[in-house]
């Protein structure tokens, strides 16, 4: 809250610290799904995509971030009013970015898995 009582807004999160982010859940997930790779999975061609969905969909409902998010100090947030997303939207949001919808963004600047589920990226300030 500011000084007048009005809420203070998060800035969004840069597009770097949200590929960084990203670089980290997917190398965190490929380094487990090969150590897991002999005794769970047989087939290795989508244990990392699945340990993704699962790491990402779990941390941002208990977190409001994945593990990468977290050591970039980014927030998954409702838009505009930066409130906690429901764990469905989680869920269809962290599908969506596994089906590389982050790559498409809207004319705000939002990545279109932000835009269908009402979130937001935003830099958390310490």
């Amino acid at each position: 809250m500011s000084w007048n009582g009005e809420p203070r807004l998060l800035p969004q999160a840069s597009l770097g610290r949200r590929l960084i982010a990203l670089v980290i859940d997917w190398t965190m997930c490929r380094l487990i799904a090969g150590l897991l790779s002999p005794a769970l999975f047989f087939e290795n061609n989508f244990s990392t995509l699945f340990l993704f969905f699962i790491e990402v969909t779990l941390f941002t409902i208990a977190f409001q971030a994945s593990a990468g998010q977290r050591i970039m100090g980014i927030k998954i947030l409702t838009y505009p009013d930066q409130l906690r997303v429901a764990p469905q939207k989680i869920l269809l949001r962290t599908l969506l970015i596994c089906l590389v919808l982050p790559a498409v963004f809207t004319s705000n600047g939002r990545a279109l898995h932000d835009h269908f589920t009402g979130s937001q990226s935003v830099r958390e300030l310490y």
